[in-house]
């Protein structure tokens, strides 16, 4: 039998490290072990399983909490059981299950010693007694969540109101996605489970499109002709992208790495299609440059046109 392992060290995070740290050593390891990343490589295969076995406990605030108390119940007891007898387990989720089948034979065996007395009870009269229901009835509950789309691609914390009038704080784990349900353990009804359906709430800028965000960006006449820098909003916030001299309306130019991420972290592209917008109100100014402008280009966007 061996003793329990430490989650924290295969992740490297410290036993007081925050949620947050804890998502993003996940993903750094998760990356740099992915399978698809090391092909044919037994040890980072088996180093992938542990850094996935580590984060599914530690990322659940019961199961964390669990995880840490058994584990200072077993470094405590060592090698042997209760009242002297071995326990024959060697990994955290099996002696769980022993805890959990002690405290349960425990619990019937107090169960069917615990009796109650029939009030109208006198010599000469039956005793009458029944048994106590320890607990209510579990049962899983699913509420709905709407969220914007930087807060579903940022993750944190957000204060839910549920139906019975409960409000909940929840750590909302980042990159969520339009349907995607998270597992609240122990808050639903009776001790059940509660299930958060998510909903992204459609942006006015942005669209995701599989991965990738789609969006448009307007430029004008003479920086779709000259091209140059222009800011271009990303859900990272703003940045520069070049575009090229003579570029077409409806265009669509691509900004790397800067879509949605996937299940392991990864990011997509963001795609940018280019609107040419033509001034609805020009100064007197602009007006004698364009003038100036028609009277010396020498480009026809009609020549090619049919005739009969």
């Amino acid at each position: 039998m061996q003793n329990v392992r430490n989650y924290y060290e295969i992740l490297g995070v410290s036993k007081n490290a925050p949620s947050e740290e804890i998502k993003k050593a996940y993903r750094t390891l998760a990356r740099r072990y992915h399978p698809d990343r090391n092909p044919g490589n037994k040890a980072a295969e088996d180093k992938f399983k542990d850094i996935n076995e580590a984060y599914e406990v530690l990322s659940d605030m019961s199961k964390r909490s669990q995880y840490d108390r058994f584990s200072k119940v077993w470094s405590k007891r060592g090698f042997g059981g209760r009242n002297g007898k071995s326990t024959s387990v060697n990994d955290f989720n099996s002696f769980v299950r022993n805890e959990r089948s002690n405290v349960s034979n425990t619990a019937t065996a107090e169960r069917y010693r615990s009796r109650v007395s029939d009030d109208n009870f006198r010599p000469g009269t039956t005793k009458r007694e029944r048994v106590v229901n320890p607990r209510p009835n579990r049962r899983d509950i699913e509420a709905k969540l709407t969220l914007p789309l930087l807060k579903a691609y940022q993750g944190g914390k957000e204060r839910i109101r549920l139906e019975d009038g409960r409000s909940l704080e929840v750590d909302m784990p980042p990159a969520m996605i339009d349907g995607q349900r998270i597992r609240l353990k122990g808050q639903g009804l009776g001790g059940g489970d509660l299930y958060l359906k998510i909903t992204v709430a459609r942006h006015p800028f942005f669209r995701i499109q599989g991965s990738d965000i789609y969006c448009q960006i307007p430029v004008t006449p003479s920086e779709a002709a000259l091209g140059g820098l222009v800011e271009v909003p990303t859900i990272d916030g703003l940045v520069k992208m070049t575009v090229p001299a003579g570029v077409k309306s409806g265009q669509r130019l691509r900004l790397a790495n800067k879509g949605y991420p996937d299940s392991q972290g990864d990011r997509a592209d963001q795609l940018v299609e280019i609107q040419i917008v033509v001034p609805k109100e020009l100064s007197q100014k602009e007006k004698e440059l364009y003038e100036k402008l028609r009277q010396v280009e020498t480009f026809n966007p009609r020549k090619d046109l049919v005739t009969w």
